[in-house]
């Protein structure tokens, strides 16, 4: 049993705290693994079958006959997984144990799931009153902030569509497209992580727990504050492709390759203007301000990226940022990996798998001076803490254990 235990930094911010996920895809599982990170223990409940339906999803990992899913090993690390029936009785009651030993509950099932099993909030605050119970959906849960859409299934384009997002992302001419793929279902479990945060911080004072609302549509909407505030402050609805406000923003070709830049004043754009030889730019009426730059963009991009044409990236970035004009390469994965930044940073995470062998992670924010650096365990084999939970926290015998996996209640993934 001792290969079931993680390492793990007792001085992390949450050490001491055990949360339970009830947890598929991509939102509920980066929410834990924040939290885990954090220091917490994270239990991920699991189908006995399949577990995770991510650990199916391409692209995969493969060494030796084994094959592993890239996007399960991004989102567990540092996780116990409980391969446990929920659809059964007695599953239903192991999981009612292990709440009354846990201090959050993660849930980002279909709406209604956790109702039709007794499993909700209202169902397990009774069991455990001092339960934070996060619920990560579509459109929100809580009641008294329920709508029509309330019971609708959602994957993170359609939270980026409604939102308003989709709408803004791309060019004049093209259709609406999305963007960054899970943007909506991470920033989720961002959210939901900093809402039970809040809530444990508040049970301190109250010593009661609460139910955390998140909904993918309401983060995106949070996101896209500034097109609520323009529609509500101007009437404007702002258009993708168009920048009605100021210029320049957006990705410039230098001689091998692009930089962004974002100039928001005139200050600023006095810099730019000074520093490609243009200072007369500046008094210009075509471009003396932002919205005159925006109106005028078509006759202003030729003059910036004539500049830029027989530069490289690194040269232009260092003379813009030393001119004070913030500028940086647009980067692909393989630039990502080989600026050294990202290593001093230690954003870049190596975890090594026993089965599959070392794989570079995305580290999670922020840096904290007075705590240790993150572990990096590996995502779990389905399974593989079963045996350990049910008999260390829930006093299981391995007699009863052994019942349990004989009656499909639960997996041990341990070889037949």
């Amino acid at each position: 049993m001792e290969n079931d235990i993680l390492v793990n930094n007792s001085d992390r911010p949450l050490a001491g705290i055990r949360v339970i996920g009830l947890e598929q895809y991509m939102s509920g599982p980066y929410c834990t693994m924040l939290l885990a990170d954090a220091g917490a223990e994270v239990i991920k409940i699991e189908r006995p079958e399949g577990g995770d339906p991510r650990r199916a999803i391409p692209p995969f990992v493969e060494k030796d006959g084994i094959k592993k899913a890239g996007g399960f090993l991004a989102y567990n690390r540092n996780k116990k997984s409980l391969a446990l029936n929920l659809q059964s009785q007695a599953g239903q009651d192991i999981l009612r144990k292990l709440v009354k030993v846990s201090d959050v509950l993660v849930e980002n099932l279909r709406p209604g799931a956790t109702t039709k099993m007794g499993l909700d909030y209202d169902s397990l605050k009774l069991t455990n009153p001092r339960l934070v119970y996060a619920v990560i959906s579509g459109f929100g849960r809580m009641p008294g902030y329920q709508s029509e859409y309330s019971d609708r299934p959602a994957f993170d384009i359609v939270a980026e569509a409604m939102s308003g997002i989709m709408e803004l992302i791309g060019f004049a001419d093209k259709p609406p497209t999305y963007t960054l793929y899970g943007l909506a279902d991470i920033y989720s479990g961002l959210i939901a992580a900093y809402g039970i945060m809040q809530a444990l911080f508040m049970r301190e004072r109250t010593g009661h727990g609460q139910m955390v609302d998140v909904s993918m549509l309401d983060n995106m909407l949070a996101l896209n504050e500034r097109m609520v505030t323009l529609y509500s402050v101007t009437g404007q609805e702002p258009k993708r492709g168009h920048l009605q406000h100021f210029w320049p923003r957006g990705a410039f070709q230098c001689r091998d390759g692009y930089i962004a830049v974002n100039v928001p004043d005139d200050i600023i754009w006095q810099r730019l203007a000074r520093t490609i030889g243009r200072p007369d730019l500046s008094d210009d009426p075509c471009s003396a301000n932002g919205a005159s730059r925006a109106a005028n963009a078509d006759f202003l991009r030729p003059i910036v990226e004539g500049w830029m044409a027989d530069k490289t990236r690194a040269e232009v970035v260092d003379t813009l940022n030393a001119a004070g004009v913030p500028a940086g390469p647009v980067y692909s994965a393989r630039d990502v990996f080989s600026d050294a930044h990202f290593r001093q940073r230690k954003m870049l995470m190596e975890i090594d798998d026993p089965e599959v062998g070392p794989y570079i992670s995305a580290r999670t924010t922020p840096h904290l001076s007075a705590a240790p650096e993150i572990c990096a365990n590996p995502a779990p084999s389905l399974g593989q803490h079963t045996r350990f939970i049910l008999q260390e926290l829930l006093a299981y015998s391995p007699d009863e254990i052994d019942q349990l996996v004989t009656a499909g209640i639960v997996a041990t993934g341990e070889a037949s």
